[in-house]
């Protein structure tokens, strides 16, 4: 379109008055360049001749994706300022950066006929940044990417979307036995050794991989678009074998290896230092293993660890919070219907998620001290609940479960006599430690020492889940206790399974030879119970006689009993 005379007077002053100032250009509403001055004309190494006609992409220097110009048309053609910096590539093929403006001209109607772009050069400054950039996130030994450069590469690669079924390898690499060279040959010759991988690994890792030097003789590798574990580990392999090929350092033949640990992003989801410590693990694994190897990080494994460490977190404050609790299931004599007294079992009173059982907390709990602190717990209060009973006239006995961790402690048996100490009117013999095969046996010496002790001090002592760990006679002749609980498992199919009925038979028989007590877990039906009393066994527990219950529950539930009714509550 064409314009009045005035307005080519008014672009004629302040095209002068620009002109003195900067690099300045003209292009039409298509972006075809319609006017250069001297100074672009300087920058760029294009005569006005070869510019005029031509757009910008003539200065293109390859330096930015296609969406940052996208996104500057798309800012220009509303009718909006751009500003930015831009690399451009003059006519001989160097590069240089100006900092930009392009300003839409619009007519009275609002149509765009015209940009105008004003440009400083700022190719020295950029370069200067560019150097000092260099030096803060480079290695100033080997000029690889140091720990600065690698957080930034670190940062932008986590928080882009990754494509389905593709993953980021973390790779801790170390030198196996670096320290040997530096004491045999020196300092400056370790120097140059580091150098040398340093150049070995920057040949192998190429494109957008990178490798970057973060201390001593420590790399790190981070790999991209790892689609199969096999394409990982043959690049593993490949880089442990170029970094094993000698060296010549200053006439000296050098042989070392190096060791790698490595985890996979987004597979292990975590922090970037996360994600590095991850790797650092693997690392030391591979070293334990003899160097000159890769090891994975095993994120499963991490995860249960991670959520073992939560579950343990959790459980402390619950303990000191009074969300642990105790319910107790009741023990009878089948023939005579009397109540012999209640094994005490862990609750966890959640605030949110109400009665959690102990199979969801307690595999944690019992592999960590915590379990003795709980374990304690556990004996106090049901000794309480013992005095609590019996200033209603029940003299009833508690049983706990005590775990091997709990047992193992040199203090236990003292620690337990302290507890009953405490409670002068209970009988030591209405206290019944109750422990698994495998508890007692883990530690056979030990356990026995700590068994003998509270049995000389008139606990009794019971053996649990009966008949589905080792169950050796020679374990039952030597382990001080007095009673044998039969466990469910067999009970449960004592009806219609003769091999369970006959390992019934097998454990009573025995309990008779030894002279223990013999009680049977699990009783659900009458016609359990029935068989057993037939078969010699008449004390019993199960979700035929009561479920567990909280205390509050016990003295109502004792008033109520009929032995007539086993059966009716499951």
């Amino acid at each position: 379109m064409s314009m009045p005379a005035h307005f080519d007077r008014v672009e004629f002053g302040y095209r002068a008055a620009v002109d003195a100032a900067a690099i300045f250009s003209e292009t039409d509403a298509r972006g075809v360049i319609t006017y250069v001055n001297d100074q672009f004309c300087e920058v760029s190494g294009y005569s006005a001749d070869e510019l005029l006609g031509q757009d910008h992409r003539i200065l293109n220097s390859g330096h930015h994706p296609s969406a940052f110009f996208a996104e500057m048309w798309r800012t220009i053609t509303s009718g909006r300022i751009w500003k930015g910096e831009v690399c451009n590539q003059a006519k001989d093929g160097s590069l240089y950066w100006v900092e930009s403006t392009i300003v839409p001209m619009q007519d009275a109607g609002g149509e765009i006929y015209r940009y105008v772009s004003v440009r400083f050069n700022i190719t020295e400054e950029h370069n200067m940044l560019e150097r000092l950039r260099r030096q803060v996130g480079h290695d100033e030994l080997t000029g690889l990417p140091n720990r600065t450069l690698l957080a930034e590469h670190f940062e932008r690669i986590v928080s882009m979307p990754c494509p389905a079924n593709v993953q980021l390898a973390v790779c801790m690499l170390d030198l196996d036995d670096f320290k040997d060279v530096n004491d045999r040959h020196g300092h400056a010759v370790g120097d140059l050794l580091l150098t040398a991988v340093a150049t070995r690994l920057a040949s192998i890792i190429r494109n957008e991989n990178l490798v970057a030097r973060i201390g001593g003789d420590e790399f790190v590798l981070i790999l991209h678009d790892i689609e199969r574990l096999p394409q990982l580990r043959n690049s593993l392999k490949r880089v442990l074998a170029r970094v094993a090929e000698t060296y010549l350092i200053e006439g000296i033949a050098l042989k070392v290896t190096a060791s790698l640990g490595v985890t996979l992003f987004p597979s292990d989801n975590v922090s970037a230092d996360t994600l590095l410590r991850h790797a650092d693990q693997a690392l030391y694994q591979a070293k334990q293993q003899g160097g000159n190897r890769f090891q994975l990080f095993d994120v499963s494994q991490a995860l249960e660890t991670r959520a073992s460490h939560q579950t343990l977190a959790r459980m402390t404050e619950a303990l000191h919070n009074d969300e642990l609790v105790l319910h107790y299931q009741p023990k009878v004599n089948l023939r005579s219907g009397k109540i012999l007294g209640f094994e005490a079992l862990l609750r966890w009173q959640h605030p949110e998620r109400g009665t959690i059982p102990p199979l969801e907390f307690l595999p944690v709990v019992e592999r960590a001290d915590l379990i003795v602190e709980i374990g304690d717990w556990v004996i106090e209060r049901a000794l309480d609940q013992l005095s609590r009973w019996r200033t209603h006239g029940k003299d009833w006995s508690v049983s706990v479960n005590i775990a091997a961790r709990h047992l193992k402690q040199d203090g236990f048996a003292a620690a337990v006599a302290e507890k009953l100490a405490a409670h002068p009117e209970l009988h030591p013999e209405q206290l019944d430690l109750e422990l698994i095969e495998s508890v007692a046996i883990d530690n056979i010496q030990h356990a026995n020492r700590n068994l003998e002790a509270c049995r000389e001090a008139g606990v009794r002592i019971s053996l649990d889940d009966f008949g589905t760990g080792y169950s050796s006679l020679s374990y039952l002749k030597r382990l001080p206790v007095q009673t044998i609980k039969i466990d469910q498992s067999f009970i449960r199919g004592i009806l219609d399974d003769p091999s369970d009925q006959a390992v019934t038979m097998a454990i009573i028989s025995l309990c008779r030879a030894f002279d223990r007590d013999v009680i049977a877990e699990g009783v659900e039906t009458r016609a359990q119970a029935a068989l057993l009393l037939s078969l010699g066994c008449e004390l019993a527990q199960g979700y035929g006689i009561a479920r567990p219950m909280p205390a509050e529950q016990v003295l109502d539930w004792a008033e109520s009993f009929d032995p007539a009714r086993i059966g009716e509550s499951v």
